[in-house]
């Protein structure tokens, strides 16, 4: 079994499947940061060498940071090196009328101390509301920052076709696109994956497993409504309302379950090997906080979907009623269900509360 590897740009070569840090952030359950430092080193060594994190994702970049100064320590600079970071850089909600250039720039400096690399591999840029304040230009600033060997590549995340046009446009070389995909969420196939073909911007997917939802855990379960602790739950509970009725969910997981025993493999890792398929997906952010999953997170490598298989799935997602519209449109109606669960201030406040709340 070999981990597939995608080139976003010559010299930028990642994991096919990333290991997302949101579920290390809080809010979505327990987190022994001291494990997950640990574990961070059994995906290094499987081949999954690239990491996902945020600015705004409390303690992450720290823990990535922490994991890769013991790395170096221990095992030299050339192991250290194989950690490819993607983080990202997503101004306050409440500071995008007046936030400064060198203040876009300190963020940079921060993210860079608190992984302890010389530079960025990527970072993704993202703004809240494109009618406030100047994002062209703190994006300009990212450019400089590129300029100055502060950060490699530069990538967007949860943003449709016209705002990155506006950037490609103004000559920002735009490598990555991360935005929700998965069989649950299927608002980046088409127009927006055809679109990043045409400007050689490459899709990379969270959600995958829509935050544990397409997993064994959830076949055969009746419909637990909204009352979760953990806020990703709540949030990919209401993609499956965008999808169509719990009844057809579980129609999807059964489905799964079938060809994963097929194949011998875990119905999740047909969730992740067919958005790994997909046109323009350069990878798939898989949550995990510790390495005891590792071994079945590596099956998807080893899986290729037959013509029945997907012709199965097929027939399950002609059924779906959504989602739809153009990527993190839902999402980005802060007066909607879907926006009034995020947060937008945790640059400043680390504990910003739920809009409304």
């Amino acid at each position: 079994m070999t981990v597939e590897t995608a080139d976003l740009r010559p010299g930028h070569r990642i994991s096919r499947v990333i290991k997302g840090g949101w579920q290390l952030a809080g809010d979505h359950g327990e987190v022994r940061p001291d494990q997950a430092i640990a574990d961070m080193e059994a995906f290094l060594d499987a081949g999954i060498t690239t990491f996902d994190c945020a600015d705004i994702y409390k303690g992450v970049e720290d823990m990535i940071g922490a994991f890769i100064a013991d790395v170096r320590h221990r095992r030299g600079p050339e192991a250290a090196g194989r950690v490819v970071v993607h983080t990202k850089l997503v101004p306050d909600l409440g500071r995008l009328d007046d936030i400064r250039p060198d203040e876009i720039e300190a963020i940079v400096d921060r993210s860079l101390q608190r992984l302890k690399v010389d530079r960025l591999p990527l970072v993704q840029f993202f703004w809240w509301d494109m009618t406030r304040g100047d994002p062209v230009g703190a994006l300009a600033v990212l450019k400089d920052c590129q300029r100055k060997g502060k950060i490699a590549t530069l990538g967007v995340t949860n943003w449709d076709t016209p705002a990155m046009d506006r950037f490609i446009d103004a000559g920002y070389d735009v490598a990555s696109a991360q935005v929700q995909y998965s069989l649950l969420d299927r608002r980046p196939a088409g127009a927006f994956a055809g679109w990043g073909a045409r400007r050689n911007v490459q899709i990379l997917c969270y959600g995958t497993l829509a935050g544990g939802f397409l997993a064994e855990h959830w076949l055969g379960r009746p419909d637990p409504g909204f009352a979760f602790a953990n806020r990703s739950l709540v949030k990919y509970r209401l993609i499956i309302d965008e999808f169509g009725s719990w009844d057809l969910f579980q129609s999807l997981l059964a489905t799964l379950k079938s060809i994963g025993d097929r194949h011998g493999v875990a119905l999740s890792s047909v969730a992740t090997r067919w958005v790994l398929d997909q046109p323009q997906v350069a990878a798939a952010i898989v949550g995990a906080r510790y390495a005891r999953h590792l071994p079945q997170t590596l099956e998807v490598f080893r899986l290729a979907l037959g013509d029945a298989d997907r012709a199965a799935i097929a027939g399950i997602l002609a059924q779906a009623g959504g989602p739809s519209g153009p990527v993190y449109g839902l999402e980005g109606d802060r007066t909607g269900r879907h926006g009034r669960i995020m947060k937008y201030n945790l640059n400043a406040n680390p504990n910003d509360k739920v809009l409304g709340s």
